[in-house]
């Protein structure tokens, strides 16, 4: 009797265990890839060639509201979480109007979806025209949710130079974030690096590893935080940064030699980021340790 009870009580506990992972899913639907949890959708990766590029939006919280914004009339170019870049080789993969530069998806595949994560591999040039591309790039896209409180998105994306480079001092480069307003600084909210500086002021031009961005909505505190994995080049980048509610590590605006960034024709460049989506503040998040795993990764 007592060893068919054992049994049964593993059983149940098996079957409580699988009922509590979260089931990730991503699904190509028209011109976007839905990344959903247990069905709900966390984000959109539109990959439509009439955007400018590649991006992520809406980024849902545990709230099941977006932590990130899109467009708006002062700042058409921030499209919620996104990646791209000013001034490369006289071409603009950043900013509004297509005729200046564009990164188009040229293949995007969903290879896991369904378990306890969902991967997306993407592949994209670089191009505007009357011009040769500079640029193609391939990108993972790993999407997890530990809990229900929060969640995960790795964004390892590799660039490879078709051409050689020079990106003129810009501040806008690379991974970027833009937060909704309810959570800006500018409405009561908080951005903090990892040395506890915050704000703008606090943060504007300093190297650190993470960043987190959080604020009061629903009667409860919510965020997102970028992560730059020790690997990427010039880590830990400096981050420019808005009590409005933009947030990206951008080397390009703070150049080795005051002036360019330079690459040569076949160097690549490969960039790790993990944007973790949660509830609370970045300590009840643990974002510090969050960094201490994903350096070991």
């Amino acid at each position: 009797m007592n060893k068919i009870l054992t049994i049964a009580l593993v059983l149940i506990l098996v079957a409580v265990q699988g009922r509590s992972q979260t089931k990730v899913t991503a699904e190509k639907v028209g011109d976007k890839i839905e990344i959903r949890l247990d069905g709900n959708l966390l984000t959109n990766y539109i990959l439509s060639e009439d955007e400018k590029y590649p991006f992520f939006f809406p980024v849902n919280g545990p709230s099941k509201a977006s932590v990130t914004s899109m467009r708006n009339a002062n700042y058409p170019h921030h499209s919620s979480l996104f990646f791209g870049c000013d001034k490369v080789n006289g071409g603009n993969y950043w900013q509004e109007g297509l005729e200046r530069g564009q990164i188009i998806s040229l293949r995007a595949d969903v290879l896991e979806s369904g378990g306890e994560r969902a991967v997306i591999e993407n592949e994209c040039i670089w191009r505007r025209p009357g011009a040769d591309a500079p640029v193609k790039d391939k990108r993972t896209i790993t999407v997890t949710a530990p809990s229900k409180d929060k969640y995960i998105l790795d964004f390892d994306i590799t660039m490879e130079m078709l051409l050689d480079v020079t990106i003129n001092k810009t501040n806008h480069s690379l991974f970027s974030g833009r937060m909704d307003p309810d959570l800006a600084v500018t409405n009561g909210g908080t951005m903090i690096n990892a040395e506890g500086e915050i704000g703008e002021k606090g943060t504007f031009g300093k190297r650190s590893a993470w960043m987190d961005y959080n604020g009061k909505r629903m009667g409860g505190t919510e965020g997102m935080a970028i992560i730059q994995h020790p690997s990427n080049e010039w880590f830990p980048a400096p981050w420019f940064t808005r009590d409005y509610g933009f947030f990206s590590p951008t080397p390009m605006y703070w150049p080795e030699n005051e002036k360019t960034t330079d690459l040569k024709k076949g160097d690549t460049i490969t960039l790790r980021y993990r944007v973790i989506v949660h509830s609370g503040d970045q300590n009840e998040a643990g974002i510090a340790k969050e960094f201490e795993k994903y350096k070991s990764e």
